[in-house]
Formats: structure tokens, sequence, C-alpha cells
């Protein structure tokens, strides 16, 4: 669902209609929901009998698995296949790995192009996938902060640029991502680079909000290079 809507079976692309690809993206993300609920979310502007029967309908309209169903039908719930695998799931996990246990050692290269992937299915714009997007999102901006200090520590300040970097395009505004690029400066005693970017910031800031850096972000570098005279 990361990028586009895809079910695959093997190396075998399966065809769903456009509300047979809206139930199994609820359920595959929602994992075990009742059939009230369900069609509740998936049909909210017609009437309950009505949203349950398109829900029949469309679970008709599944393909039949082999050995076992895409849907798993129990009494008045849902629930996904157990062998289906879902990439936002993926993702996640490795974002809060990432954000958990920052301290351990890290291959950088591979965790960066997860967390620096595509948007969660683009162009869909129910409320219930704006939701779990936006959820997607600040997840993937911690665990790519998170990934950028780590690196950082481990003396790659190179894959820590790239990290902030990624974090800093996907929000502008978000200090934090911006934090991590001057550490990596930092890290390499590229103390004119981290002063750029630190004044490249605050003017940004200022345009755009009318207010200043942290002073805990200030406090990275020295007075005289962030401006201030020392008393």
């Amino acid at each position: 669902m990361l990028g586009q809507f895809r079910l695959e079976f093997g190396s075998e692309a399966v065809e769903l209609c456009r509300n047979g690809q809206r139930l199994m993206a609820f359920v595959g993300l929602r994992g075990r929901v009742s059939r009230t609920v369900l069609a509740g979310t998936l049909w909210p502007e017609v009437s309950e009998e009505h949203a349950r029967g398109s829900l029949r309908t469309t679970l008709w309209k599944l393909p039949r698995g082999d050995p076992a169903p895409l849907v798993h039908c129990c009494g008045d719930y849902l629930a996904p296949a157990a062998d289906l695998s879902v990439d936002v799931h993926a993702l996640a996990e490795t974002a809060l790995d990432l954000i958990q246990e920052c301290d351990r050692p890290l291959n950088g290269s591979p965790t960066l192009a997860m967390l620096s992937g595509e948007d969660l299915l683009p162009g869909w714009d129910e409320d219930w996938v704006l939701l779990e997007r936006e959820r997607l999102r600040q997840l993937r901006l911690h665990a790519l902060d998170a990934l950028a200090e780590s690196l950082t520590r481990e003396g790659k300040p190179a894959l820590a640029l790239e990290a902030a970097w990624a974090s800093v395009r996907s929000e502008p505004l978000r200090e934090s991502a911006h934090r991590a690029v001057v550490s990596a400066h930092l890290a390499e005693d590229n103390l004119a680079e981290a002063v750029r970017h630190y004044h490249a910031f605050r003017c940004l800031l200022h345009d755009e909000l009318g207010v200043e850096p942290s002073p805990s972000f200030a406090r990275m570098l020295p007075p005289r290079a962030r401006g201030v005279t020392p008393g």
C-alpha cells in the first residue's frame, strides 16, 4: 500500500475492483474488525442495511484464495488471512524498533531507503486513509530523527545527513530534523556548514511562523556563531 495499492500472490498481481481494494486495504491495516465498523467506514453515506449489503457483495467478489480465503469471516468479525504480508506493517515495525532501540548498531542504507519511501495510498482521500497516512508520516519522521542520531554516534555522518535531510524534505519546519543536520556537520568538525544551516533554518522559521529556534538548538553552536555576543 506504499506508493499504490497492489495485491500479489507469489509473483502474480491479483486484480481487485475498487471496493475490493478498499476492503482489503482497511482489513490489512486494521486486522480483525467488525462487519458493522467496516461497512460503516467504507460506505458512510448510506443506511446501515445498504452498507452491509455492499460489504457482502464486495466479499463475494473477492478472489477465492487457495488454500485459504483472503479474508476470514468469524461471525460478525472479519480478519485478513494469516499469511497476508502488509508492507505498511513492515515499515511501522522497523520505525518502532529504531525509536525504541536507537542505541544499537544499524545498517543505515536499507533502513533509510525504507523510511524515505512513498506515502500510504496516495490519491485516496477517505478519512480513515488520511488518519493512517498521518500516523505513518509521524512515525517515519521520528524514526528518521532516531536513525540520524544513531548514525552520528556511530561515526557515519554522511549517512546521518541523508537520514536528517529525508526528514527535512518531508517536514521543512520540523526543528528536530534540522538539529540532526547540524549535529552531523559538527560530528565532522564542519562548523561553518553547521552555522550556515542553523541560520538558514532560523530565517525560514522567522519567515513562516515569526518565531526563533529553541534555546536547546541554539546552544549546539558557540554564542558568536549563532549571532550572540558573550556578555
